[in-house]
This record gives C-alpha cells, structure tokens and sequence, in this order.
C-alpha cells in the first residue's frame, strides 16, 4: 500500500496521486522524486564516487562476492519472496545480481541521490527505480523484502531507517542489511565515503530488534582476509600523499581472483552454518515479527 508524501494516509491506486489530498510527487529526469530537496546534494555520500563505483564495481572482488552472498542469503531465508525494495540502490549493481539470479523476484530500488538512478536505470532496463529519503518510505506492509546494503552506515538516524523499513514490509517479510563491521578499521575510506559509524554486531542487533524484527543470522564476512584489512587500514593513516579512495579497489587480476577464491571458501562456511565473529564487514537477516 502507499502512503501519501503530503498527507501521510494510505491508499491503493495505480497512480501516485493521493485521494485525499491530490498531491502527486515530483519527476526528476523521469523518476519519481519523494525527496526532492535531497536528491542532488546531502551529507551522506559524494556524488561523484557513482561514475567510478560504475566502472569499479563488475571488476572487483569484493562487490562481485557480497552480490553473491546476498543472493544465497535470499534464496536460504526468503524462498518464497515475490518482491523486493532496495534502499540505497546506487549504480544498481546489487539488484542487477539480484534480477540475473531470482529473475521471478519483482524488483524495485531507491535512491536518494538522483545521479545515481541514472547509471541504475541503464543496468536495470523494466525495474522500477525513485528517489527517496530512507527516513520517510512511502509503503505500508508493501514489500516481501527490503534490502540495505552499506547504505545504514551513511545516516545518522538509522533507527528511524529501520523503523521505516519494518513499516514497509509485509508480514512474515524481513530484511536484508550489510554494514561495515568493526569501529577499529575505521580509517580516511571511511571519511571519504561519509560513513557516520561502523558496526558493532550487537549494536546492530539492538537496533533491528528495536525496530520490531527478530533476527535470524548475523555473520561477519570478509573474514579470511581481515589481516590484509587492517594492514591497508593501517598504511592509510600514515600515508604522508593525499588519500585515494579507489586504492583498495583497484588491484591486479591474479589478487582480484584470488581474494575472490578465498571469499568463495568463506561463503561456503556461512552456507555451512558457521556465523563468522569478526571480519570486514556484517550481514544480518531478520524477519518481522
């Protein structure tokens, strides 16, 4: 069901025009607009990182294995889900994986930056794509699964996104979060990409039961490679030059495919049952109650 921008009451149409009130969303560049006064300029990321997270995200190791995690994630704990909102879509590198791997799932994704729906739309030709604030979703009991990944750690009122995400989701749907794990690797990558925190498992966990979800699984991942983690985390903050926020993205084709091996071995452990304690970053399940 939506819920109206102006009047905040739901309802069912097939248009985004309220009954009630007649108010309608705004377009920018032909797509839905909840936030326009957000979409081309906040605190929460650079908006120039889009065009390289473009080019960047098909030839890395690191993007290519999360894709993976999170569609095995899907398919083990939401078998049944027919729909899906992604928060925080970006260039749609994650919901391309998605609609290429569960192609009956109906795929929607937000964002609230309106350059980056742009390089989405091209990946992701037929899916339904707006601009939004994530503190203020306009569905009510909408969605199967909603989808967050390394979005959380960019707003400061994350319990509020949460809370929002519980009010969009069907009953017996859940969510999908990956974060940043650890406040120790915390370094100038995470300065330049306008993170507000990295996570601690429990705090994350507190957070998502607060908001009215029980949780299934949290596990770390990129575990087997933290001690290359913190090294490189460790060289950033000595390094005299001025940072480069693509350094730790821009490797050879021998380390890609190998970091990409190892990630594989991992995932076969959390598919195995095993919930891994540290690691790079987190992912966490959890249903609504």
């Amino acid at each position: 069901m939506r819920l109206c921008g102006n009047c905040n009451k739901p309802f069912e149409r097939a248009s985004w025009q309220c009954p009630f009130c007649l108010h309608e969303p705004k377009r920018i560049e032909g797509h839905l607009a909840f936030a326009p006064e957000l979409a081309e300029k906040n605190t929460g990321f650079e908006v120039d990182y889009f065009r390289q997270l473009a080019q960047l995200e098909p030839n890395n190791f690191w993007f290519r294995s999360r894709n993976q995690l999170i569609v095995w994630a899907l398919r083990r704990y939401f078998p049944r889900a027919e729909s899906l909102l992604e928060i925080g879509c970006g260039t749609g590198f994650v919901l391309s994986g998605i609609k290429e791997a569960l192609p009956e799932i109906s795929l929607t994704g937000s964002e609230v930056f309106s350059a980056g729906l742009g390089f989405a739309a091209q990946r992701l030709p037929g899916v339904e794509l707006f601009q939004m604030d994530a503190r203020r979703i306009p569905f009510t009991e909408e969605f199967d699964v909603i989808g967050a990944f390394d979005v959380l750690e960019h707003v400061r009122e994350d319990s509020e996104v949460l809370s929002q995400m519980y009010q969009a989701t069907r009953k017996r749907g859940g969510i999908l979060l990956t974060v940043p794990h650890h406040p120790f690797l915390w370094g100038p990558a995470d300065d330049y990409a306008r993170h507000v925190r990295r996570y601690k498992s429990r705090e994350l966990t507190y957070k998502v039961k607060r908001a009215g979800f029980d949780v299934v699984r949290i596990t770390s991942f990129v575990s087997l490679l933290l001690p290359l983690l913190v090294l490189s985390r460790f060289k950033q903050r000595f390094k005299g030059k001025e940072f480069d926020p693509t350094s730790e993205l821009r490797i050879n084709s021998l380390m890609d495919t190998s970091f990409e091996r190892i990630l594989d071995l991992e995932r076969s452990l959390i598919r195995g049952g095993v919930s891994l304690p540290v690691g790079g970053s987190l992912l966490l399940i959890a249903r609504r109650r």
